[in-house]
């Protein structure tokens, strides 16, 4: 369960293997001969001292060196107390582990006709097909469930060359995904392989006689080298013999076939051609080793990948996008109709760049910024999630939609087609999805795990939820009975038109009910809509941090306040003190601008400003790029040597008086607006003597640009 044990006698030292590789403070710096393979000892002692300071948050005691890997996540815990507390430990890359809430789990994922299995496929006890920390499944067959102790067991037996599932006998995938959910795979031989002389009786020779009278008077064992009384096997199955004269064979046959071989190949025995010549393949030879890094892969010091948020667990996939554009015709406002016809190409790649081009401008619905490529997409991909949530593969009222089962949509694989357009959206700066039902997201993401569906989890006002309603607040049994009498069809299509004796009986019909309608029924529409969302990896990493992305999916859009618009901009100050000086009270009108917008005591909204600095109607799901940065404007006024001290200017309509010393530089603070270069989201705030005069001057700018200007100019 923890590795080899290695005792360090002279350095009074101990440990674990598993508990060397899952520490968070140690790393593999010297060779593998070094040390304990590879870990330096004096780098263990000083993890040592590290973590005697940590306490477990299991047995409350010192010395916790194996801390969740994400960040925000503060617990840590000794690695036995980690797999007493369903701790996921994967032996690859860093040897990250996750503890329960943070940890990665597996979506069920089965075919309208199969059943779930009743039995753990590899020792075959009985199993409770509900995926948990101790029940996994194979991702390939589906059907192939069993228990988290005896597919380790099955991983220690059959090591990296010969682990497989049980079922399907898939490698690759399966070797995966068992790495990914905790499941040490030792990079050795099988332990049969390793016996001494555990293929000894592949080399003994078969040599006996099975004829039914044998006429070999040294027996049936007896074998000459040539003649009549040599023994010659079954050219088949290599496990029959028999002596020439036993069987009246001719002196010179040798090639022979046994009773059962003649009758299993329809008498046909002399027609199959001779194994002899063509180069067989040695049993023991090893297969193609498999692409996922064993656990003997090297643990070297590299920063661990936190969750974080949303937006930079997006931004992570984003690099997969190539500078290469595609070019995408929106006819009007028809988004949903452009990214179809962009994702059934024969050419799609979805690391492409989108390049949006609205073709009809007639059109008033439209305004006419859209001629920005960037406004453009922003644009196309808001219009398309709003109209993904109105199409007919969902149902269900706004902002709580579930999958709809229909029929067209899955002979057209609309439901692919859809996934694959939100994972677009998503990492190319779409909106957050925001209109999923807690259920959706539960039957896509198992999560929340272990958390059986209701009748309030279905889809309000339809013939089916209405009947699983009054099923569930039946009074009585005579009253159960007469709804279940005039549902019969759909008990029947559930698989649940059974004889009811008691009231007790109605909570599992209506659970199996729910769980027909919400979950087998839609087992086609739920695997498409999933490997639709595979694009770019944005449901391998929903599925790794389903906490953190249910914000994404579910529940309507965050609201925007003066704390998130204020910590999305980075300050640059002007490198001379004289301007820094001028420049940092500035820093504090703004937030209090913010402030003033957010609870209506300004002109404008704070909505307006955030399509003023960024040209952006809401904040995208992975975030604002280039990150929004804010620097200052200053009015400047330069006076050659002698000029006069007093001058009166005129700008903006006003009269305004400054004091100009001769050869010098002077800045003004007023008759200044705010200026924004939405495409490098980068802002310029005027510097003000005043708040008042910094309000005029952003109410001023912001409304010329947002509400004032012909939509058309």
């Amino acid at each position: 369960m923890f590795g080899e044990k290695v005792v360090l006698k002279e350095h009074n030292l101990c440990v674990h293997y598993f508990c060397l590789l899952t520490s968070c403070g140690v790393y593999q710096r010297g060779e593998d001969n070094e040390g304990v393979f590879g870990f330096l000892v004096e780098d263990i002692k000083q993890e040592v001292r590290r973590t005697a300071r940590l306490t477990c948050c299991c047995c409350k005691k010192k010395g916790a060196c194996v801390g969740c890997n994400v960040r925000s996540c503060r617990k840590m815990i000794h690695f036995p107390c980690g797999r007493k507390k369903k701790f996921i430990s994967q032996f690859t890359s860093n040897f990250p582990t996750y503890c329960p809430d943070h940890s990665p789990t597996q979506s069920v994922c089965v075919a309208s006709d199969l059943s779930l299995p009743q039995s753990c496929s590899v020792c075959l006890d009985t199993i409770e097909p509900v995926l948990s920390y101790s029940i996994l499944k194979c991702p390939s067959c589906h059907a192939s469930w069993f228990h988290r102790d005896c597919v380790q067991r099955q991983a220690h037996s059959a090591g990296l060359f010969f682990f497989r599932c049980t079922l399907c006998n898939n490698k690759e995938n399966f070797q995966e995904e068992m790495t990914r959910m905790g499941i040490y795979i030792p990079e050795r031989d099988a332990s049969w392989e390793l016996e001494a002389n555990a293929f000894s009786e592949l080399l003994e020779v078969y040599s006996r006689c099975d004829a039914l009278t044998c006429l070999c008077k040294g027996g049936r064992t007896h074998s000459t080298k040539t003649g009549w009384f040599e023994v010659i096997r079954c050219r088949l199955c290599g496990s029959g013999g028999t002596h020439r004269k036993c069987s009246g064979l001719k002196l010179d046959t040798k090639d022979w076939a046994c009773s059962d071989c003649t009758q299993a190949t329809d008498g046909k025995a002399s027609l199959v051609s001779s194994p002899q010549g063509g180069q067989g393949r040695s049993l023991l030879s090893k297969r193609r080793t498999s692409s996922i890094n064993s656990s003997i892969s090297r643990k070297r010091p590299s920063l661990p990948v936190g969750s974080g948020s949303p937006e930079d667990l997006l931004r992570a996939l984003a690099p997969q996008l190539s500078p290469v554009t595609v070019q995408v015709e929106v006819g009007g406002d028809q988004a949903l109709a452009a990214g179809m016809e962009l994702v059934r190409r024969a050419d799609f790649d979805p690391t492409h760049t989108l390049s949006v081009r609205f073709k009809d401008k007639q059109l008033t619905t439209l305004p006419s910024s859209l001629q920005d490529s960037n406004t453009a997409r922003q644009y196309f991909l808001k219009l398309l999630v709003q109209q993904i949530q109105d199409s007919e593969v969902f149902e269900g009222p706004e902002g709580s939609r579930n999958l709809a089962l229909d029929s067209q949509a899955l002979r057209d694989d609309l439901y692919f087609d859809i996934g694959c357009l939100l994972a677009l959206s998503l990492i190319h700066g779409g909106p957050p999805v925001g209109f999923f039902s807690r259920a959706l997201y539960q039957c896509l993401f198992n999560y929340p795990p272990n958390c059986p569906l209701t009748v309030m989890h279905m889809t309000p006002d339809t013939h089916f939820t209405r009947q699983v309603i009054r099923m569930a607040e039946a009074e009585s049994l005579d009253e159960l009975k007469e709804v279940m009498a005039e549902s019969w069809e759909y008990l029947e299509l559930a698989g649940c038109n059974r004889p009811i004796s008691s009231l007790e009986q109605r909570e599992a019909l209506v659970e199996n009910l729910v769980s027909f309608t919400m979950i087998t029924r839609m087992q086609l529409p739920l695997q498409r809509f999933r490997e639709g969302l595979q694009t770019l990896g944005v449901f391998d990493q929903v599925q790794l941090f389903p906490s953190v992305f249910c914000g994404v999916f579910c529940g309507v859009t965050v609201q925007l306040t003066a704390q998130t618009l204020a910590q999305l901009f980075t300050v640059n100050f002007s490198p001379q003190e004289e301007k820094q000086n001028m420049e940092t009270p500035v820093v504090s009108f703004w937030r209090h601008f913010l402030l003033e917008c957010e609870v209506g005591r300004s002109s404008i909204s704070l909505q307006d400003l955030l399509r003023f600095c960024t040209g952006e109607e809401e904040l995208p799901a992975a975030g604002l790029l280039p990150s929004p940065s804010i620097s200052f404007l200053h009015a400047i006024i330069s006076s050659p040597p002698g000029a006069e001290d007093n001058k009166t200017l005129k700008e903006g309509g006003d009269r305004v008086k400054e004091t100009v010393r001769a050869g010098r530089e002077v800045w003004r603070d007023d008759g200044l607006f705010p200026q924004s270069k939405p495409d490098s989201k980068h802002l310029l705030l005027p510097v003000a003597s005043s708040y008042q005069a910094f309000k005029s001057s952003m109410e001023q700018g912001v409304s010329h640009r947002v509400h004032l200007l012909p939509m058309e100019t």
